[in-house]
C-alpha cells in the first residue's frame, strides 16, 4: 500500500505538468542566422502555433557550424517542453553524413514532434538553352559528357545532393562548379556559363517569370502549389525527389503528452489559410504528420542522401 501511494505521489507532478502544459512562453531554436529560410519559416509558423498552444513561441537563433551548434543546444535542453528545434534536411539528414563528428545524434538525441514544411527546388537552365524539357536536357546531356556543368552552393549542400542524385537517376557526367550561394552563380547562368543550377522555388521563379532564365521542373514528387505551370521532374526520371523539409523535435525523454499537444497544434495552425498564403510566399508547402512519419521522413532521407554522398564521394568544404 505504502509502495502503491509512493508511485502515485511521485507521478502526479508529471501528470499535473502535462495536462497543464504550456504555462510560459516556448523557446523555438533556429539553428540558421534570422533572415534566412528556416528563420522565416520559424516566425511565420510561431504566431500561429503560439496561438494554438496559448502562449508565446520565442524564435532564438543559434546560427554556425552548419546548423550543428543551435541543434546541439537542443538536444542538450531540458525535457520540459520549454526549448524545441526547427531542424532541417540539413541538420538531421545530410549533416550526421558529412560531418560524423557531430555533437549530437539526430535520433538518438530528439524525439520528432511533427513534418511540418517542404520546401521543394527548381531546375533552371539559361534562357538560350536549346533543351526545353527536362527530357530533352538529359538527352543534350548525354550526347555532351563532360561538356556541361552545374552550379550549387558549396560542397555537401542540398543544392549540389539534389544535382548529384539528379545524375545519377538520369545517368549524366556534367561537372560541379560550387559557389559561395546560389545567388553569385545567377549571373553565370543567365550568360551561359553554367548550364544548369537547382534552386529554391522563391529565389528562382523571379528570374523565370521576367524571362532571365528558363524552368524545366520543380524537385517535389508531384507538380507543385506553388508552380503549378511547371511539371515534376519524377514526370520524367520516376521516383525523384529532393526537398528541404522542416521538422519540430524536442530533446529525447519529452514526455507523449506533450509531444501530442504540441503536434495537434501544429496541425492545426497549418491549416489556417492566412499561414498558408504566407508559407506559400516563401516557397514552402506545409505539411501534417504524426511524430511516427516525421521518424520516417528522417530515415528515408538519410538513406537517400548517403548513397549519393557514398557513392559520389562527395566531402564538405
Amino acid at each position: 500500500m505504502k509502495r502503491r501511494l509512493f508511485l502515485l505521489t511521485t507521478a502526479l507532478p508529471a501528470l499535473a505538468a502535462a495536462q497543464t502544459y504550456p504555462v510560459r512562453p516556448i523557446r523555438l531554436i533556429v539553428p540558421f542566422p534570422a533572415g534566412g529560410a528556416t528563420d522565416l519559416f520559424a516566425r511565420t509558423l510561431s504566431q500561429k502555433l503560439g496561438e494554438r498552444l496559448g502562449v508565446a513561441l520565442v524564435v532564438d537563433n543559434k546560427p554556425g557550424a552548419g546548423g550543428s551548434i543551435g541543434s546541439d543546444l537542443a538536444a542538450k535542453a531540458p525535457a520540459d517542453g520549454y526549448t524545441l528545434l526547427l531542424a532541417t534536411t540539413s541538420t538531421h539528414s545530410i549533416g550526421p553524413l558529412i560531418n560524423p563528428k557531430l555533437p549530437y545524434d539526430p535520433v538518438r538525441d530528439f524525439v520528432p514532434i511533427a513534418h511540418v514544411g517542404n520546401a521543394p527546388s527548381i531546375m533552371l537552365v539559361p534562357p538560350t538553352a536549346a533543351p526545353r524539357t527536362v527530357k530533352e536536357w538529359i538527352d543534350f546531356a548525354k550526347r555532351r559528357p563532360g561538356q556541361l556543368n552545374y552550379a550549387s552552393s558549396g560542397n555537401g549542400t542540398i543544392v549540389q545532393l539534389t544535382a548529384e542524385l539528379f545524375k545519377a537517376q538520369a545517368g549524366l557526367f556534367v561537372t560541379h562548379i560550387p559557389y559561395k550561394g546560389t545567388a553569385l552563380a545567377m549571373p553565370d547562368l543567365m550568360s551561359g556559363k553554367i548550364d544548369l543550377l537547382f534552386d529554391s522555388l522563391p529565389t528562382g521563379l523571379p528570374y523565370v517569370r521576367d524571362g532571365r532564365l528558363r524552368a524545366l521542373g520543380v524537385t517535389s514528387a508531384q507538380r507543385s502549389a506553388l508552380a503549378p505551370e511547371l511539371p515534376a521532374i519524377a514526370e520524367t526520371l520516376p521516383g525523384f525527389e529532393s526537398n528541404t523539409w522542416f521538422g519540430l523535435f524536442g530533446p529525447k525523454g519529452l514526455p507523449p503528452d506533450m509531444i501530442g499537444r504540441v503536434n495537434s497544434a501544429a496541425g492545426e495552425a497549418l491549416r489556417d489559410p492566412e499561414l498558408r498564403a504566407k508559407l506559400a510566399h516563401l516557397g514552402i508547402e506545409p505539411v501534417e504528420s504524426s511524430p511516427s512519419q516525421l521518424a520516417a521522413v528522417v530515415a528515408r532521407d538519410t538513406a537517400k542522401w548517403k548513397k549519393i554522398i557514398t557513392e559520389r564521394q562527395i566531402k564538405p568544404e
